[in-house]
């Protein structure tokens, strides 16, 4: 017997919520990408202004939206009335592609982030970063890419079920 997929209000908001949070997390991350491939480009490349801008010192806030997208899909799951649980394959297969991705922007992406914020305050003039820039802005842009590629992954599992 198959359970109807949840249709009340509570769901629904918790949907657009669950949804909002990986398109605001990996919308960040994706935007981090496309500055760090600007960044090479050096103080006085064309977009050398929007580059410092986005790498002024801080924390990348709207990149950590990417932790709500698990606590709201567990919320999903507990208001789903029964018609998805943890133990679904498309569930745990979402949580380990969400796992790979907030692994490795922890592990690569925000500590590149930090150091190309800075290189980019305090000497991006300096010839003597521009070996270490480059190597850093390479790394986050790849990394934002692989994580980007999880992520389309991710999304295709949630909408397909399988």
């Amino acid at each position: 017997m198959a359970v109807a997929v949840p249709e009340g209000p509570g769901y629904s908001v918790l949907l657009i919520l669950h949804v909002a949070a990986a398109l605001v997390g990996f919308g960040a991350l994706l935007t981090t990408g496309l500055q760090a491939f600007r960044a090479r480009r050096g103080p006085n490349g064309p977009s050398a202004d929007a580059v410092r801008r986005f790498f002024r010192p801080g924390v990348n806030w709207p990149g950590r939206a990417l932790y709500a997208v698990p606590v709201l899909g567990f919320g999903l799951v507990a208001d789903s009335n029964g018609a998805f649980t943890v133990a679904d394959a498309w569930v745990l297969v979402g949580l380990a592609l969400w796992v790979v991705a907030a692994g490795v922007a922890e592990a690569v992406v925000w500590p590149g982030e930090r150091r190309i914020q800075a290189i980019v305050t305090e000497c991006w003039d300096d010839p003597g970063v521009v070996d270490e820039l480059g190597r850093l802005c390479r790394q986050v842009a790849i990394s934002c890419a692989a994580v980007l590629a999880v992520f389309l992954v991710a999304v295709v599992v949630m909408v397909a079920k399988p």
